[in-house]
């Protein structure tokens, strides 16, 4: 019996052994791991971190609000210079060039006619502003002269749409010695670089006509150039006083040769073979025959 009390009370006690030592144990285990669970719990709510955040996008709020409306400004600024700079080199600048021409020509007979052209351009490469005054002064006769004032608008690339009015006056008639036709035409570079001006004109007593002029620069040398050229004159109808036949009322196909002494002096001469149409019977004319002739000349132009 004795045998079996210390058997019980010594695994009663070893019981007891084995039951604190796993409680130390998961104590221990617990207190060991406690700061490892309160360390994320800490980091996990960082007060100070939150109020930063608020802070710095608060403060972020007014800097925005102020930099954008300076910005936006800057850079309207800097748009507005870009597009008047860009207008300015690609055009949009006003220029002006002046033309006198002056030539003296003879035909087969010896008669001379001197003619004279004044051209002006003032404007933009979209908008000018074109005058032509054109003058004969034939041997023995009174002079007679012409002027436009044409609109001109660029509509494509080397062309221009241009309109107007046209003033004539010749004082070797002794009717209608003034009168006035609206014009209506086109300026620019044909193929192959030909200047070209074509026009209609419409005027009272329904005179109704056509001119063509159109030319080609060629360089032989940088100042030595030959210019081909061709004027068309066709009447479509004249009711006048000094009425045309209608059909080409004048041609004229020639070679200029100039050189070129500056971009502003440039002495010529001049080879032409032209035809004229003859007149009609008028009560203030006499019939006319058509006529064909060579024209021999020299002249100066003058640009500026």
């Amino acid at each position: 019996m004795r045998i079996i009390n210390l058997f019980a009370m010594s695994t009663l006690s070893a019981s007891l052994l084995l039951l604190s030592g796993q409680s130390f144990a998961h104590e221990s285990h617990h207190a060991m791991l406690m700061p490892e669970t309160q360390t994320p719990q800490q980091d996990e709510i960082p007060v100070n971190h939150s109020q930063h955040y608020v802070m710095s996008t608060v403060a972020q709020v007014p800097v925005e609000a102020k930099a954008a409306p300076f910005v936006a400004y800057e850079n309207t600024n800097a748009n507005d210079a870009a597009t008047a700079e860009h207008i300015n080199e690609h055009g949009g600048q006003i220029y002006q060039q002046t033309t006198l021409e002056s030539r003296w020509l003879r035909n087969n007979d010896g008669d001379g006619v001197l003619k004279s052209e004044l051209e002006t351009r003032i404007g933009t490469d979209e908008n000018k502003i074109f005058i032509k005054v054109h003058a004969d002064q034939a041997e023995s006769q009174q002079a007679e002269y012409d002027a436009k004032v044409l609109y001109s608008r660029n509509v494509a690339d080397f062309w221009d749409v241009q309109a107007g009015l046209r003033y004539r006056n010749d004082q070797n008639r002794e009717v209608d010695q003034d009168q006035v036709d609206a014009v209506i035409g086109v300026h620019g570079l044909a193929p192959y670089f030909f200047e070209t001006n074509a026009y209609l004109y419409v005027g009272q007593d329904h005179q109704t006509s056509l001119s063509l002029e159109t030319e080609r620069d060629v360089l032989l040398t940088q100042k030595l150039i030959v210019k081909p050229y061709l004027d068309l004159n066709v009447v479509l109808s004249d009711d006048s006083s000094y009425a045309q036949k209608t059909g080409l009322s004048t041609a004229q196909l020639g070679l200029e040769t100039r050189y070129e002494i500056n971009k502003k002096v440039m002495p010529f001469v001049d080879v032409a073979y032209g035809y004229t149409q003859g007149q009609e019977q008028t009560a203030w004319q006499s019939q006319t025959s058509s006529e064909h002739e060579w024209l021999y000349g020299a002249g100066i132009r003058f640009k500026f």
